[in-house]
């Protein structure tokens, strides 16, 4: 297949099966913006999550949940009121509106615009002439746009939706300091909804106005970022880093450097922030994406938040976008506990070494995931076309279906029962079945192909006699004859290899 056909077959396929759907509600034409899950989507991203939580249990990080609406003092306090904004270009003629960065990239690709100014970014404007796509009227100047979306609440209370769920997160600073016993680093994660108003979402799930993210926060001490026990099991793990002294060197391919070689090189500064790019490597790296398609892509000191000590974007190489965030790794600092400490009135400096008397407000360390963009990313990834079948070579544990079972002649009563009672010998077993007696064998095994099931057992005559049945790969396409009561076990152990 050409390279054009696989993307539109992949895209075409996304809906076709059931991942994804939208822009939503597709009945009244869409809303920008705003895309629904199918069953197969929603079977995938909850397989994802169901993975991440257990390997964040494993790394000490415990769950919250908390409100995805909060009163306006959140978000003065957080900064998002006055510097959560979008530099937008907007047409004094036909008033069509486009994001200043993202337009002058696609124009000027050969320019670097991340990290510009709004000055920078309007120097550029003029020097180039631009003008509106729409009605070619030249633009005049680059506007603020802020991406929060507002509501109110019960008596004209005025509130806003989350941008992101980390906010949310630290305002639980007291009671989490409280529930771990002053034991530090204090490690939690949180999964929801978060809201941007953006301007002109484009890129299906990459850009949303509704969506999902998974952060990890850890509040730790400035010793303990220094000499951290944790990042001595894993600072010989090598990760794809592309730090940005390289790129304005104007190279875009990461070294692959242990974590160890980054500290000693000053890649990184702190051992316990070169472990969280671990933690975000580890996660992305259990969804079987290829090395050479991730890479670890570091801001540069204009591309930076204002607080942010340091900041690393884990990207997807993808055939329809190009690279793709689908993490952000932050240094923090100290900025959000000291502003909610200052807006809330409340104190936030605690004990955190030997001495009683030295008292600091935690640093906070961030790895922040975005689902929605994991689950595009995977799907292309997985997404293969060979000898004219598609395939999605999805990690069994992740594929919608485990296994699907079929009676290789539907209306065969004894065949049909017995490939039910296998179906349902597997979901008792708590192995994800899918039953189909619908069209003929060869169409049922391209229909689970593409919703990258691993196995089809298959039910013949054979199997009425001895018991056994058709178990048949995926990806080699070999078949096995395995007992039916051994099915299961079989099935368990093929999983774990």
């Amino acid at each position: 297949m050409k390279i054009e056909d696989t993307v539109d077959t992949f895209n075409s396929l996304v809906k076709r099966r059931g991942f994804i759907w939208g822009p939503s509600p597709e009945i009244y034409g869409g809303f920008a913006g705003f895309y629904s899950y199918g069953p197969s989507g929603m079977a995938l991203k909850n397989n994802i999550l169901e993975m991440f939580r257990r390997e964040c249990r494993y790394f000490g990080f415990g769950e919250v949940e908390c409100p995805t609406i909060m009163p306006s003092i959140v978000w003065e306090a957080s900064g998002h009121i006055e510097r959560f904004i979008d530099p937008i270009l907007r047409c004094p003629k036909c008033n069509t509106f486009y994001r200043a960065d993202k337009f002058l990239q696609e124009k000027l690709p050969d320019i670097m615009i991340d990290g510009l100014s709004f000055e920078a970014m309007e120097n550029l404007v003029n020097k180039n002439d631009l003008a509106c796509p729409k009605c070619d009227t030249k633009f005049k100047k680059i506007e603020e746009y802020n991406l929060m979306l507002k509501t109110s609440v019960g008596n004209d209370v005025t509130a806003y939706l989350r941008p992101e769920t980390a906010t949310t997160t630290y305002l639980l600073f007291n009671r989490l300091d409280q529930d771990a016993r002053r034991q530090y680093p204090i490690k939690v994660y949180q999964f929801g909804k978060a809201y941007r108003n953006e301007i002109s979402p484009r890129q299906g799930v990459l850009r949303m106005r509704a969506f999902d993210q998974f952060e990890l926060q850890m509040f730790i001490s400035k010793d303990q970022e220094m000499e951290f026990h944790d990042f001595e099991e894993i600072k010989k793990n090598k990760l794809p880093l592309l730090d940005w002294k390289i790129q304005e060197r104007g190279i875009d391919n990461p070294n692959l450097i242990s974590l160890e070689e980054a500290i000693k090189t000053n890649i990184l500064k702190k051992p316990a922030y070169a472990y969280c790019l671990y933690v975000g490597y580890h996660l992305t790296k259990i969804l079987d994406i290829p090395d050479d398609l991730i890479r670890f892509r570091q801001h540069s000191l204009n591309e930076r938040a204002h607080y942010a000590d340091d900041a690393w974007d884990l990207e997807i190489k993808t055939r329809q976008y190009g690279w793709v965030e689908i993490c952000g790794i932050h240094d923090r600092t100290d900025y959000d506990l000291k502003r909610h400490a200052e807006f809330s009135k409340q104190n936030f400096e605690i004990s955190m070494g030997s001495d009683p008397s030295s008292k600091e407000v935690p640093q906070v360390l961030e790895i922040a995931f975005g689902i929605d963009r994991i689950l595009y990313t995977l799907l292309e990834t997985a997404f293969s076309g060979e000898e004219g079948r598609i395939i999605l070579k999805l990690k069994p544990i992740l594929a919608p279906n485990t296994v699907a079972v079929f009676p290789l002649v539907r209306n065969k009563e004894k065949i049909r029962n017995l490939a039910l009672n296998v179906h349902r010998t597997l979901l008792e077993n708590r192995i994800g079945s899918f039953f189909d007696a619908a069209g003929s064998i060869g169409k049922r095994y391209r229909r689970q192909d593409e919703l990258g099931t691993k196995w089809c057992i298959t039910i013949d005559y054979e199997s009425l006699e001895d018991n056994t049945v058709t178990c048949r790969d995926r990806d080699s396409m070999e078949q096995e004859r395995i007992p039916i009561s051994d099915l299961a076990e079989i099935i368990k152990k093929k999983q774990q290899e």
